[in-house]
């Protein structure tokens, strides 16, 4: 009898050693169908067992607790009505619930070069709303098209085969890898992180072995004692602002520096009592306990102490967008843009010129002028100054919707108060000079008034910027300037109405059928380029002939019409395929009505003629 118990326990042990209890979450199915085909031989053996006539005491312990016996369930919860007690719950059926939960994790569940491209390549530049379109992918050739199409948004240049944007970022990568590793990979410390995302600092002060240091007075002045530390500082970080300082500290002391709000972490001595006192605490005008009384930073009481405290907001909030990838800076501005929203309140009206200067053989210069009424700026008057603030958000598409440029800024207008009145009568210009390919582009902008946030206004047009063929005489825009001269050495091709080395401020029409408007004590200046002016082969000179001609559109006369060669405009404009025409032209000889001015260039060598023209009217 003892011998027959023994194989029944033998059978027993195999068979509960079989039985699936192990969770197979994330097993693959033949690993579960591989279970089910072991949990049917559990079932043969028992039954096996059964017929045998295995003693009471090893069946009681193998079968469910029967309903009313004393080793029945207590608890409600645990016998399930819907599901029988014999059931295995693998072979539970799901509820679609559980169905759709199951799915989508299965779909969100990114896997090989997919996971690490997420995870490593684009952890640091990647938007939540693209991260989340990604997951959202079902197959592998949708995903390779997100990726193609992400690296193509930030492309610089959009028809180069090589994309400097993505091999700059894992150049970054490679380069944090080298020297930011620290028993981790170093894309994955905050170092790395900065370094990706933002690029190389314009300086850095580094104290590799800590050590003795003075406190500068905004950290309570006096010396102590740091672990080692860094500080980088970017003169502008385009989002977050101007001289952006980012502290880095290694309290481990094992290389790990970690980025940080609070300047007195790096101080070693911050928890000694007596040792690394303040300058206030010094001169006893602060105890140690002052630095203890909550807040970002633990610096102490101090001269510059009331200052640290009021900027306490602004520093949380640069470290905030650190953090977070670059976004646009005007989002309630982006959806007049992107989704064409309608207008709710009173229009917020502006208007727009663009020109088209060439750089290269493949760019373009496109100075977008942008003119706003003072009158329609809502302003704020304060301590004897009137103040008014526009923000612009513009970008430049091309007709497949690709982005390819934009643009934002805070605009203000500060007038004396005593002078508002008059100010009302004048208008702001702006400008932005945009590189963009030859091709078809739409340009949406969109303004709100910052004192009168429903004073909104947008712009949108079609443009098509020029391809200058080389053998082909050419030429740019013709700008009639309110204001035009010439710059230092220093500031030419910079600065806002920048063209080569002259200073020109286009005058912008209400609209894109009504000509600009001067007045009769003003000038008339205009500007324009010519390029592909043939050379001689032997005077090694070009030979052409620039003619200036104005009309009164009301007799269909000439009022001026003279020439000139282009030997004569100087800056050696003669032994050079281009040429910029700059001139100015008195208006008070003028009567009140409307002119036309054109400029044509006569190239005598190529025998091609190119000529530009532009109405104006005279008040």
């Amino acid at each position: 009898m003892l011998k027959r118990f023994d194989n029944y326990c033998g059978l027993m042990k195999i068979a509960w050693s079989g039985f699936p209890w192990k969770k197979t979450t994330g097993k693959s199915v033949a690993s579960k169908y591989s279970n089910y085909q072991t949990a049917g031989r559990v079932n043969s053996t028992l039954f096996l067992l059964l017929s045998l006539g295995l003693p009471s005491v090893v069946i009681a312990q193998a079968a469910p607790p029967q309903t009313g016996s004393p080793n029945a369930s207590s608890n409600p919860a645990q016998d399930s009505p819907s599901t029988p007690a014999n059931q295995d719950p693998l072979k539970r059926p799901l509820s679609d619930k559980e169905k759709f939960k199951q799915q989508r994790e299965l779909r969100n569940e990114l896997k090989g070069p997919y996971k690490k491209w997420v995870d490593e390549d684009v952890r640091w530049i990647i938007t939540d709303q693209e991260l989340k379109a990604f997951k959202s992918l079902s197959n592998d050739e949708e995903r390779d098209n997100f990726i193609e199409q992400f690296w193509r948004r930030r492309n610089p240049d959009p028809d180069s085969p090589e994309n400097e944007y993505r091999e700059e970022n894992y150049r970054r990568i490679a380069y944090a890898n080298e020297h930011f590793a620290a028993g981790k990979p170093g894309w994955k410390t905050d170092r790395g992180h900065m370094y990706i995302a933002y690029g190389k600092p314009d300086s850095i002060e580094s104290h590799p072995s800590g050590g003795s240091y003075e406190r500068p007075m905004e950290e309570g002045g006096g010396e102590t004692s740091t672990f080692p530390f860094e500080t980088w500082h970017y003169r502008y970080i385009e989002g977050i602002g101007e001289n952006i300082d980012i502290e880095f500290v290694d309290t481990c002391m094992c290389g790990d520096y970690h980025m940080t709000l609070d300047r007195s972490e790096k101080d070693a001595l911050l928890h000694v009592p007596g040792a690394g006192a303040t300058l206030g605490e010094q001169m006893g005008t602060s105890k140690r306990t002052d630095r203890f009384n909550g807040g970002l930073e633990n610096l102490g009481g101090g001269p510059m102490a009331s200052s640290n405290q009021a900027k306490q907001f602004d520093r949380l909030e640069q470290f905030s967008k650190l953090q977070a990838p670059p976004v646009v800076k005007f989002k309630d501005l982006e959806s007049f843009l992107v989704n064409h929203k309608v207008l709710s309140g009173p229009f917020f009206p502006f208007a727009v010129r663009t020109d088209y200067v060439k750089v290269t053989e493949d760019t373009v210069l496109v100075p977008l002028t942008l003119q706003i009424r003072n009158r329609d700026i809502t302003f704020n008057t304060k301590d004897g100054v009137a103040k008014g603030q526009v923000n612009v958000l513009g970008r430049v598409a091309t007709i497949t919707d690709h982005v390819v440029q934009t643009f934002e800024q805070t605009l203000e207008v500060e007038e004396p108060s005593e002078l508002l009145g008059k100010a009302l009568d004048q208008a702001s210009v702006h400008w932005w000079a945009l590189p963009l390919k030859p091709g078809r582009y739409r340009v949406d902008i969109a303004i709100k008034d910052v004192n009168n946030p429903d004073h909104i206004g947008t712009w949108a047009q079609g443009i098509v910027v020029p391809k200058y063929d080389d053998e082909k005489l050419s030429a740019s825009s013709l700008i009639l300037a309110d204001k035009m001269e010439q710059v230092p050495t220093k500031q030419i091709g910079t600065g806002q109405f920048i063209l080569g080395n002259t200073y020109v401020r286009p005058r912008v029409s209400s609209g894109p059928l009504i000509a600009v408007s001067f007045h009769r004590n003003q000038k008339l200046n205009f500007w324009m380029q010519v390029y592909n002016l043939a050379i001689d082969d032997k005077s090694k000179q070009n030979a052409a002939t620039i003619q200036y001609q104005i009309m009164d559109m009301a007799s269909n006369k000439a009022i001026l019409d003279t020439s000139e060669t282009s030997a004569a405009l100087g800056d050696n404009s003669a032994n050079s395929d281009q040429l910029t025409v700059r001139r100015s032209v008195p208006l008070a000889s003028l009567q009140p009505g409307k002119y036309q001015v054109t400029i044509t260039v006569n190239d005598h060598v190529s025998k091609q003629q190119v000529a530009q023209s532009a109405p104006f009217t005279v008040d």
